[in-house]
């Protein structure tokens, strides 16, 4: 990954990284396969950081998703990207051949490999790699326990400014959420609108998310991207990561509200 940003996405605070655990095997013909167990499995959120002197923040979900969000190095407070997939989980011992890494530093869309090893509800440590680039990372977190608090879309309304970015653009925006979930954003120097919703998970401190763009000025065409949100209230800071159907573009998002 590039160390260089746009001053643009410079001016906004994120931190970052997103893992998730797939499901247990199934039982029986005719089975449906069991939900993890939170006393063995790896779901939750974990902050750390990484060898490439990056800070991490990891949420594992329990539908089997990860979402990995990565700052600029050396710079906490910047986003540089996220790592997207789904995996497998063991024993203490997570593994995903499917995952994509949508960086705005300048690298694109590439493939990632991911390896873990956790203890449950207290750390989550391992490594991304990248096969066409021959890179790789290493990284260590810990739990925090916000992944248990409640989601509302009553805690989430309102209006947050941050910045935007899609594949080769990152724009000042605005986001309201209002009190139904309907999530309307404007980018600030294009014009580009888009519209979505918010819904809180059934499980954990988190919010799926999906977005249309409305064309015209919009970098990303008419396109729709869906993904994950989380609120951090202390801060009162949103944090908004998703991707297209094909996982070639996505959209990042980092904004504050009064």
């Amino acid at each position: 990954m590039k160390s260089s940003s746009s001053a643009t996405v410079k001016a906004f605070v994120m931190s970052g990284l997103v893992f998730a655990l797939a499901a247990c095997g199934g039982g029986g013909d005719g089975d449906a396969a069991p939900a993890p167990d939170p006393a063995t499995s790896a779901e939750g959120l974990w902050i750390g950081s990484t060898s490439s002197s990056r800070t991490l923040t990891a949420f594992v979900l329990d539908d089997g998703s990860y979402w990995l969000l990565y700052s600029l190095p050396h710079a906490s407070s910047f986003i540089a990207g996220f790592v997207q997939g789904s995996g497998s989980a063991l024993n203490g011992s997570f593994s995903s051949s499917d995952g994509v890494d949508f960086n705005i530093e300048g690298q694109g869309v590439n493939n990632a490999t991911v390896s873990v090893s956790y203890r449950v509800r207290q750390s989550f440590n391992g490594s991304v790699s990248y096969p066409s680039l021959n890179q790789s990372y290493t990284f260590t977190s810990s739990y925090n326990p916000d992944y248990e608090q409640t989601p509302s879309v009553s805690a989430i309304s309102g209006t947050y400014t941050g910045v935007a970015s899609v594949a080769g653009k990152d724009e000042l925006s605005s986001i309201v959420i209002s009190a139904p979930g309907v999530v309307a954003g404007t980018a600030l120097g294009s014009g580009c609108k888009f519209l979505g919703t918010a819904r809180p998970r059934s499980k954990g401190n988190l919010y799926d998310v999906s977005v249309k763009f409305g064309g015209g000025a919009c970098a990303s065409g008419t396109s729709t991207v869906a993904g994950i949100g989380y609120f951090d209230s202390g801060a009162k800071r949103l944090y908004l990561a998703a991707l297209n159907d094909t996982r070639s573009n996505g959209l990042i998002f980092v904004g504050i509200k009064p």
